[in-house]
């Protein structure tokens, strides 16, 4: 099946649709979202891309991120890839929307119109095998000190993410 993601321009009006991988080839501006979910601690969970993903596989990141589907709302998206990729979903808030990009592995470029979307959840995850290799949970200081200390083993995309997060969302 081909997956597409939808072009936009920078206020994420929609202009066009293209496969997945020829968007992030060229590195064009595409609608995206990222779900950052919290335990009642205000531990994040991050996750463990599987080892064989097409790109950044074994990498940490973020709880659970994609794009949305031609005509599918970018939260209806965000509680199916919670499901598909974590096993699990919970009520989950927009808390903020921004541009950027970054350079990947395998000649990939990730720029994106990110929609940041925070849950909250206690329980274990039932991650799906083909998506994730392991998860954690961890509070903020702690990712922030991993990330500063072991920046190789996170995404490219979830160290932005997450200093977008910690300045504008996390509670101080």
């Amino acid at each position: 099946m081909v997956e597409n993601v939808i072009l936009v321009d920078e206020n994420d009006n929609e202009i066009g649709l293209m496969e997945k991988m020829e968007a992030h080839r060229k590195g064009l501006l595409h609608r995206a979202f990222s779900v950052f979910v919290l335990n009642s601690k205000g531990e994040l969970m991050i996750h463990q891309r599987a080892l064989h993903k097409y790109h950044s596989g074994g990498l940490w990141t973020n709880t659970c991120c994609s794009h949305p589907r031609k005509g599918e709302e970018v939260e209806a998206a965000a509680h199916r890839r919670l499901m598909e990729e974590m096993g699990f979903d919970c009520p989950i808030e927009k808390k903020l929307d921004f541009v950027y990009k970054s350079v990947l592995d395998q000649g990939l470029t990730e720029h994106e119109f990110d929609h940041l979307f925070v849950g909250h959840y206690d329980d274990e995850p039932n991650i799906n095998p083909d998506e994730v290799a392991d998860w954690k949970w961890m509070s903020i200081a702690d990712v922030r000190k991993d990330i500063e200390e072991n920046p190789t083993q996170y995404t490219e995309w979830f160290k932005i993410i997450f200093d977008r997060f910690t300045e504008e969302v996390a509670e101080a």
